[in-house]
């Protein structure tokens, strides 16, 4: 049985406190806070979660979860040097006017419970998204980030909560 760990990147390993003296970096999506990566390394090691990416990132790589651009890089290689590997994707639901619009968040449960409906042996599940995903279910299993900060300490140890289903941490 594994435990999985949904992870949303912009507003999760950066943050909108990038966006005012980084705003080249965050928008062509290279800049990604090392120390939120160190975070997400924590919550990976204290409950052994793989790491399923399920955010629009996930469209830099290939079938084979190798990187296809310079963001997807630099992101492996920053999850690398923490010992981190995606070890998969969340489906794609999406459609022309979703993509359009940039309403992503109107599919990401959907995504979500796609993936689990198609993986057995899930012991326990969270994501991490700075987006309300509209879904109780998923809601009940989700850490809502604060995009002006990302990642936090407080963030990761409700995970760790929701992860290992000891809510009284």
């Amino acid at each position: 049985m594994s435990k999985v760990l949904f992870l949303d990147i912009d507003g999760v390993l950066n943050s909108n406190f990038w966006n005012d003296s980084h705003q080249t970096e965050i928008s062509d999506g290279t800049l990604i806070d090392e120390e939120k990566i160190k975070l997400l390394a924590l919550l990976v090691k204290e409950t052994g979660a793989e790491i399923i990416l399920h955010s629009g990132w996930r469209f830099w790589f290939d079938a084979e979860l190798k990187p296809l651009c310079t963001e997807a890089v630099k992101l492996a290689e920053l999850l690398k040097k923490e010992n981190l590997y995606i070890s998969g994707v969340t489906p794609d639901l999406t459609t022309e006017e979703i993509r359009n619009t940039k309403k992503f968040s109107l599919v990401k449960a959907d995504e979500i419970l796609l993936w689990i409906s198609l993986h057995n042996n899930i012991a326990g599940w969270v994501v991490l998204d700075d987006l309300d995903l509209h879904n109780d279910q998923v809601r009940q299993h989700q850490v809502q980030t604060d995009p002006t900060i990302g990642l936090t300490p407080a963030d990761v140890k409700q995970a760790v909560k929701i992860l290992t289903g000891n809510l009284k941490l």
